[in-house]
């Protein structure tokens, strides 16, 4: 019996274990509205992720991409996910070329892919150029949970918080987490990192997601734990972030110029089943 073979509606892959389904919405062919999005993650009732990342229109840039968060809401700009688009585009025939830029609402990046294998033909990792980091200068403390936390809030196209503690073992990020994300003070929400130094060269992190969760690894707060730790210099310009689903390799110069090396890889594709696509609101 022949087997119907289908454009795949997603691709899965990840970096660190962070995950996101990678959509081309002209092949899918329905709008990626915020509650399609909620149950396209759900862990439980969809195929399950940490976003969506989706092909857009680009203008400026050679490519461009729309960050959706499992809630439904639309971020500006996530390292992950650059390296895992980039890998996409590569893998699945968007583009030859191994340097090229990408449009986010954040800003435009640069990335380049790095390639292993016989030819060498397979992106496994990818360096991309996260632009300048913006430290807000007046934001250095934060009443949460009964505590007055000492905090760098900053932005490298999305916003972060983060505050640097002796021992990461001591810290409930379940709880500290969502009360920064939703603090008066950032009245769009941000990320939220705790960071501990190791050394010049090293520093271990927890990340608490604005509209995620709790998040085995993220290539923003990487860049932003990165900052705050060399804008204190406590580090030098080059920083192994450490973070529970592996580590991030961050370059930093004196304007707080970020670039980010790390890992991507690729899951497997996949196709929407009637059933989910039904409770999606789509015909079968």
């Amino acid at each position: 019996m022949l087997v119907e073979m289908r454009t795949p509606d997603f691709v899965r892959s990840h970096g660190l274990g962070n995950d996101y389904l990678v959509m081309d919405p002209a092949r899918l062919r329905f709008e990626l509205t915020p509650e399609r999005t909620q149950l396209i993650c759900h862990r439980n009732f969809g195929v399950g992720s940490d976003g969506i990342l989706a092909v857009s229109q680009h203008v400026g840039a050679d490519f461009a991409v729309r960050i959706l968060n499992p809630d439904g809401s639309e971020a500006e700009k996530s390292g992950n996910g650059l390296r895992i688009f980039a890998k996409f585009l590569f893998d699945h025939g968007y583009t030859k070329k191994t340097e090229f830029t990408i449009h986010t609402l954040g800003g435009r990046v640069n990335a380049r892919l790095i390639l292993a294998g016989p030819a060498p033909t397979r992106c496994v990792a990818v360096r991309v150029d996260m632009g300048q980091a913006v430290i807000d200068r007046q934001l250095t403390k934060l009443e949460v949970a009964g505590q007055t936390l000492n905090v760098t809030s900053l932005s490298v196209g999305n916003p972060h918080c983060v505050t640097i503690v002796p021992d990461l073992r001591q810290v409930d990020l379940c709880k500290l987490g969502p009360a920064i994300e939703n603090h008066p003070a950032f009245p769009k929400r941000t990320n939220v990192q705790f960071a501990q130094v190791l050394d010049r060269a090293n520093v271990r992190a927890l990340i608490w997601e604005r509209g995620a969760g709790h998040t085995l690894a993220s290539g923003s707060s990487s860049c932003a734990v990165a900052t705050a730790c060399f804008d204190k210099q406590l580090v030098d310009g080059k920083v192994t972030v450490q973070m529970e689903g592996g580590n991030l390799a961050i370059e930093l110069d004196r304007q707080l110029n970020l670039v980010m090396t790390g890992p991507v890889e690729e899951v497997c594709t996949g196709n929407f089943s009637d059933d989910l696509r039904s409770h999606l609101g789509l015909s079968a």
